[in-house]
């Protein structure tokens, strides 16, 4: 099986999400809207991901797509992306996760992407921590979901409106299929099964260390 692999650091990953970190003091692209760099494949189901029209198009069987263009982990941060969803299409942003090679992340959180899928969980939730039924978006159509992690709170915003906030308790502990604790780590994007098409483009983070 073929896996998507670009070792190279993302070095401001270039031209075309470039002109977001420009008008966005602090941010750095992870994406380059051309290639894969910075970004790579879990080893199971690797050809559900390709890049369609500047955007991580995610279509296939259970699929993640780790973000490995920078060494240092991400703790305390403000991520940015645009999102699109077909109808009855399922998928997520996983941050303070860890590359896995096959399987659900186990570490972090997922900021869940659902407008119409059946999963009663919608978009902007903290799967399995903090959940929203209500759909911030509509499917087909662009929208720009933010997670911002400051010290022991979690922030989701979609469209500029906050969704959902978290403030983790004192003496949390992880969990043992799914952490769900905050720590640190890197991103993940999720293919979630063959009816779900989902878009991903304009990857860009703030370190609030």
């Amino acid at each position: 099986m073929n896996m998507t692999c670009a070792t190279a650091v993302c070095l401001g990953c270039l031209f075309w999400s470039g002109l977001a970190a420009e008008t966005e003091e602090g941010f750095v692209p992870l994406m380059d809207g051309k290639t894969m760099a910075g970004w790579k494949t879990a080893r199971e189901n690797a050809a559900t991901w390709k890049i369609q029209d500047g955007a991580f198009v995610a279509h296939g069987e259970r699929c993640h797509l780790f973000y490995v263009g920078d060494s240092k982990p991400f703790k305390n941060f403000h991520l940015k992306l645009e999102v699109m969803t077909e109808p009855g299409s399922n998928g997520g942003v996983y941050f303070h996760t860890q590359y896995q090679e096959e399987g659900w992340p186990k570490y972090g959180f997922e900021s869940q992407v659902n407008i119409t899928h059946g999963d009663w969980i919608k978009t902007g939730s903290l799967y399995g921590i903090v959940n929203t039924g209500l759909a911030a978006a509509k499917d087909n159509q662009w929208w720009t979901q933010e997670v911002i992690v400051q010290n022991n709170v979690v922030t989701v915003k979609v469209d500029g409106k906050t969704v959902v906030q978290y403030a983790e308790p004192a003496g949390a502990q992880p969990g043992r299929d799914f952490t769900r604790k905050l720590s640190e780590g890197t991103f993940a994007l999720q293919g979630h099964d063959p009816k779900s098409v989902i878009r991903y483009r304009n990857i860009r983070v703030k370190r609030l260390d």
